[in-house]
């Protein structure tokens, strides 16, 4: 196998280790270098012969219920557009610019918008449909000019009709949102009204159908739903129980029917007023806020996969490149000191690829610091075993140690490869120096991508597939069957 090095800094790498092997022929022991190479072979990690194709691609960054003022806004529109800014920038004619820059338009005109849209939804038969036509009859005609009620499908249906996700997607449109329930909370519901939270989409529980219970039960059921959502409940009765009626005549008749109650819906128009009066510019940037925030994930998402196409054939290149070095060096704790330098030459280029400029010193530190949470992880050890399992049941020929170690540093550099991948794709802004990682979040990435590549089925075609680029094929024959 031929790898053509085209980088300074890799040839230099390469050229340290090999005076320094020269120097250990001269020395039988030097501390420094196997304590330095030990913790390279760490840094060696990197990236993945596939991506992951099923992330989810519609996240949106959460609020955590900040009030929305319109600079906020503003400044969320100014950081989508730069991302579909940067995606014209990085490739020509893309089949979305034109629909992202189109809803980028409108999301400038929607901060101006005079008419409040609340949402009106819940699961099947809570009265959604009854309390709109009641709001319509009985609010005040200020109120009225203002807002216009969309009732969305109910929730928690059957598998095979309109799933909550679309249903949930409508109602984030709206600026105000009106969940109904018919009593306590069901754990579906609650968890629906997390999610809504999580998005900062204002809401209030409506308590609806109240009504139908006695009046312990009906203070017993309020007081636990003021619980749950922190007092932000209404009760109400949109089309109160008819009620018999007795009346006992003068003359000792008694006269009977029934009469229909007045709706009990007071408690919610008086809040409706005063969201109104008090917020209804913020509702309207709230919403704003939303739609922003999906628009720009829609955007990263086609940014992120034009970045992964590129990044694809930088990790490959690597992979065999630490393969090689780690196969052909004759000292164990050398040939890590090469990989050492391949690994920073790959931090620098996977972050020109997702415009995080790094320079030489902070590409190592970035190396580094990977190598350090493999070694706390554990993922070394683990790789070799893994590799050395795929290989123990066929006849191993005397280079067998050889392959070992240059598999598992190629398969190590995958594993490091996705993770700065997708460790970048969830990137702001260009790091400043390799010290600014979120070790946490870089920590959690690298044991999902490792996890994610432990199945058998990988490694066997793994195994083999690099065994044919350290082998010639009279051995390749004895090394894998």
């Amino acid at each position: 196998m031929v790898v053509k090095l085209q980088r300074p800094i890799l040839v230099g790498g390469l050229g340290l280790s090999f005076s320094l092997w020269i120097l250990q022929s001269w020395h039988h022991s030097i501390v420094q270098v196997s304590e330095f190479g030990l913790f390279s072979a760490l840094a060696v990690g990197g990236g993945l012969w596939l991506f992951r194709q099923n992330r989810p691609k519609n996240h949106l960054e959460q609020l955590d219920g900040m009030v929305v003022d319109r600079v906020t806004a503003e400044t969320a529109i100014a950081k989508t557009e730069a991302v579909i800014n940067q995606l014209a920038q990085e490739t020509e004619n893309h089949p979305a610019l034109e629909n992202l820059r189109s809803q980028v338009a409108q999301l400038l005109l929607e901060l101006d918008r005079q008419e409040i849209k609340i949402g009106v939804t819940g699961g099947k038969s809570v009265g959604k449909s009854t309390l709109i036509q009641v709001l319509k009859s009985s609010c005040d005609k200020e109120i009225l000019q203002k807002v216009s009620f969309q009732e969305t499908a109910p929730l928690f249906r059957e598998a095979g009709e309109k799933s909550d996700a679309a249903t949930l997607a409508e109602v984030n449109k709206t600026d105000f949102v009106l969940f109904l329930t018919n009593g306590d909370l069901t754990d579906s519901e609650f968890q629906t009204l997390q999610q809504l939270k999580a998005v900062n989409q204002p809401t209030t529980l409506v308590f609806n159908k109240h009504d139908q219970y006695l009046a312990d039960e009906r203070a017993s059921v309020l007081l636990s739903l003021k619980q749950r959502m922190s007092g932000n409940v209404v009760a109400t009765a949109a089309s109160p129980i008819p009620m018999k009626v007795r009346k006992h005549e003068a003359d000792g008749a008694v006269q009977e029917w029934m009469e229909q109650p007045a709706p009990d819906i007071q408690q919610l128009t008086q809040q409706l007023s005063t969201v109104l009066a008090q917020q209804e510019k913020q509702l309207v940037w709230t919403t704003t806020m939303r739609k922003t925030l999906a628009l720009k994930a829609e955007a990263k998402n086609w940014l992120n996969g034009i970045r992964r196409d590129r990044a694809t054939p930088v990790i490959e290149q690597y992979q065999w490149i630490a393969a090689a070095a780690a196969f052909a060096n004759p000292v164990p704790a050398l040939d890590i000191l090469a990989t050492a330098a391949i690994n920073a030459q790959m931090v620098m280029d996977l972050g020109n690829v997702y415009q995080q400029k790094f320079s030489w010193e902070q590409a190592q530190t970035v190396a580094g610091t990977m190598g350090s949470l493999m070694l706390k992880l554990g993922l070394v050890e683990l790789s070799t075993k893994a590799v050395s399992t795929v290989l123990k049941s066929n006849a191993i020929t005397f280079v067998a140690g050889g392959v070992v170690q240059g598999v598992s540093a190629a398969y190590l550099t995958r594993v490091a490869g996705l993770s700065l991948v997708e460790y970048f794709e969830q990137q702001e802004v260009a790091i400043d120096s390799g010290t600014n990682l979120n070790l946490d979040k870089l920590r959690q990435t690298l044991q999902n991508v490792f996890q994610q590549n432990q199945q058998m089925a990988f490694l066997q075609g793994f195994v083999k597939q690099s065994v044919k680029r350290l082998l010639p094929e009279t051995q390749q024959v004895e090394v894998v069957k």
